[in-house]
């Protein structure tokens, strides 16, 4: 049986570019499509999630343009990063899909549900907020006191920006980077220097932009997150599942923006209920 530690990396041509994308679980029925964060290429995902959702649909996660082992280089605006998403779907020739989009990700998917509704049944959205949101200028802060802590103590940045420093979170995290490693042949390329700045730089132009109308996203929408994200607030969350006419929102305690990696054995089942479920999703 293919799991995320086993399964291999395929590239597609979308408009000249080749994309590296990963694939496992029942190939049938509408696939879920897997969005990433900031500075993140296929390793970053946390196995326990992808194989947990995999056990029950068919899953594609990949690396949009210019991250990892995908070409070309990042864009630097949200809505170019939703329509290369869209290009890449559409070249695996899927006119529906559900989206999981987490951090940035979570953006992104946005932008395809608005750019492309048609496409999308059902979305998760984890650690994200509204295109607008307050306070996301304050990102390039966070993440430099992050990378600077990390050097410091000669840790990964996510330490320190996805989950709580106390006992809970520190053993949340390791136990986190211990699954990240469980891959061990076929790895991804780093993320580069050029996708670094350029998400950096999308993620900011997102929160000074003029507010979206989500109401026009009507689909069902899962939101999580956790009770004390320091890199999209909780507050952006609930936010965000107000803006989105058909929404409900999951918030996870004792955690942050990794709240989905820390609670993934409560996370999972909902999100397997929820892409399961034939009705609308209750306020």
């Amino acid at each position: 049986m293919t799991t995320w530690r086993t399964a291999p990396t395929r590239t597609i041509d979308v408009n000249g570019t080749k994309f590296a994308y990963r694939e496992l679980g029942d190939p049938t029925g509408v696939p879920v499509v897997f969005l990433h964060h900031f500075t993140a290429v296929l390793d970053d995902w946390d196995p326990r999630v992808i194989d947990g959702v995999a056990a029950k649909h068919h899953v594609i996660a990949f690396d949009n343009r210019g991250v990892g082992s995908t070409g070309s280089e990042v864009p630097t605006d949200l809505e170019e990063m939703g329509a290369d998403a869209i290009a890449f779907i559409k070249a695996l020739g899927y006119d529906k899909v559900d989206l999981f989009g987490f951090s940035v990700g979570g953006a992104v998917a946005q932008m395809v549900a608005l750019q492309a509704p048609d496409l999308v049944r059902r979305m998760v959205l984890a650690g994200t907020g509204p295109r607008g949101g307050g306070g996301i200028w304050k990102m390039p802060f966070i993440v430099g006191d992050a990378y600077a802590k990390a050097f410091l103590t000669r840790k990964d940045p996510r330490h320190f920006l996805f989950f709580p420093r106390n006992a809970e979170g520190k053993k949340a995290a390791n136990d986190y980077f211990a699954r990240l490693a469980e891959r061990t042949a076929d790895r991804d390329q780093p993320i580069s220097q050029q996708a670094r700045l350029a998400q950096l730089r999308a993620i900011t132009g997102g929160g000074l932009h003029a507010p979206d109308d989500l109401s026009k996203i009507t689909v069902p929408v899962l939101v999580a997150n956790g009770d004390n994200d320091l890199m999209v607030a909780s507050k952006l969350s609930a936010d965000l599942a107000n803006r989105l006419p058909n929404a409900t929102l999951r918030i996870y305690p004792n955690s942050g923006h990794g709240g989905i990696f820390q609670h993934h054995q409560a996370f999972v089942p909902e999100v397997l209920d929820f892409l399961a479920s034939k009705s609308a999703v209750a306020r």
